[in-house]
């Protein structure tokens, strides 16, 4: 069972834990990392969640995210569920979200990454991605309005495309190669 740490409401380590699943204590709080892979066309790298997961089964979701386990930092997060989820390794050295959405048990740090990736070359994680994709920013929004993906907010979506090279998103060196 995974341990998260919880934090208060100016995002500073409370020093206490939960058990991942479990009713979080009145006004403790916890990290939720997500990151966006897009490639030099601008279109976002999207999973399709294993059938068998019990939040969203068989929903299409951004690249990769998950609960930051305790004693992480955010970009250890990102980086372990991308390397999880995706068996795909990126060095997110010295970069910091490019968004944070808080919601009602937390917030969520958005890592919004360019880098092109061979799909066939992928290691996906059984146990939690049935199948990944590249789609367009209108694939994905038709995706969303039909409810095959995750029902974010479609305003989100819109943003997470818009900073896509612009506002928010740092660039990452990546090894030609990889």
């Amino acid at each position: 069972m995974e341990t998260l740490d919880l934090y208060d409401e100016n995002r500073l380590p409370t020093g206490k834990t939960a058990r991942r699943g479990e009713a979080l204590p009145p006004g403790g709080l916890h990290m939720v990392v997500h990151v966006c892979l897009f490639d030099r066309q601008g279109r976002m790298l999207i999973q399709q969640r294993q059938i068998c997961k019990s939040a969203w089964p068989g929903k299409w979701d951004l690249s990769a995210g998950g609960c930051a386990q305790a004693g992480e930092t955010s970009r250890q997060a990102a980086q372990r569920e991308t390397r999880e989820e995706l068996g795909l390794d990126i060095d997110l050295q010295g970069v910091r979200p490019s968004l944070t959405v808080n919601f009602s048990s937390g917030f969520d740090d958005l890592y919004l990454v360019e880098r092109e990736v061979d799909l066939r070359r992928l290691r996906l994680q059984r146990e939690e991605v049935q199948n990944v994709a590249w789609a367009s920013q209108s694939e994905v929004l038709e995706m969303l309005e039909s409810g095959a993906f995750i029902p974010y907010r479609r305003s989100l979506m819109e943003l997470l495309f818009d900073m896509r090279g612009k506002m928010g998103m740092l660039p990452v060196p990546w090894p030609e190669n990889s």
